[in-house]
């Protein structure tokens, strides 16, 4: 069992940036690849980003890629995204997922309640 909470969303301006936590709190996370996805209401949930157990390797949507920033701590059970360059289309709730580093939400067994993310123009 893994346990996920994300926290660090808010208010942003576009252009601005954010940093999403993830804390894991179970069994092994450092054992576990984790992704990051988004969704909107009366969208499906989009992939963000994804890391490999041991930040070896970093996957990531093109939408997001070259402004946004996967990265993992397993020494304190935390997964983030830095967010940067933020766009009023980033708005979302973002989640923080495991096992994984697909692109399909399908593929991910554990899931955190979400955190808002809303950009303004």
């Amino acid at each position: 069992q893994l346990q996920l909470v994300e926290s660090g969303g808010g208010l942003v301006q576009a252009g601005g940036s954010l940093r999403l936590s993830c804390a894991a709190t179970g069994r092994a996370f450092s054992s576990y690849a984790m992704g990051w996805f988004r969704q909107t209401p009366g969208k499906e949930r989009e992939f963000v980003a994804a890391i490999t157990w041991g930040g070896g390797e970093t996957f990531y949507a093109d939408s997001v890629k070259g402004r946004f920033i996967i990265s993992r701590e397993n020494a304190k059970n935390m997964l983030y995204l830095q967010m940067n360059s933020l766009k009023p289309e980033d708005t979302a709730v973002y989640y923080c997922a495991a096992p994984g580093v697909t692109s399909d939400p399908e593929d991910y067994e554990y899931w955190g309640q979400g955190t808002q993310v809303t950009v303004s123009s």
